[in-house]
């Protein structure tokens, strides 16, 4: 398996994730079964049987999470010396001259990705533009709306 690469701060939320899956709903859940093993015929309980299928979740989940962590590349921004170049980590102010708009990203690895909160993978379509521009220069982006021309405001690396 090739590398994963993940922020410091998406590597701490993933680590924290599996904390929580261990520590609590695993616990949970195996206590679940017990009470509902408890009602009787296990064949027409739906308790145990939803309880079952719980525990497989939270099991796979920990799996993935253990898998990503031990295959991570984890980057910590703050510390590369990029020259205010856009590169992986680094929070982008964008005007978009289409939609007369401006953005702000963090550009992160695919399983950080959440554009509500103004993070997008570094596999995307405007992730790929951005990456190795400077402030001043315009990516331009092929999306679903047609050509998009993002002009880089700021580049910064928190």
């Amino acid at each position: 398996m090739s590398k994963v690469p993940l922020t410091k701060q998406g590597a701490e939320k993933l680590r924290a994730e599996l904390n929580d899956l261990k520590s609590v709903k695993r616990p949970a859940v195996i206590k679940a079964i017990a009470e509902a093993r408890e009602h009787g015929d296990l064949k027409e309980n739906a308790e145990y049987h939803a309880a079952r299928e719980q525990q497989g979740f939270i099991e796979g989940r920990i799996k993935d999470i253990e898998g990503k962590l031990s295959h991570a590349q984890i980057i910590d921004v703050t510390t590369l010396n990029a020259d205010g170049r856009v590169v992986f980590g680094a929070t982008v102010d964008i005007y978009e001259e289409e939609e007369d708009v401006e953005h702000t990203y963090q550009i992160v690895g695919d399983d950080e990705a959440d554009i509500k909160e103004g993070l997008i993978s570094v596999s995307s379509p405007i992730a790929r533009a951005l990456i190795g521009k400077h402030e001043g220069d315009v990516a331009t982006v092929e999306t679903p709306k047609g050509l998009r021309h993002l002009e880089i405001l700021e580049v910064r690396y928190i």
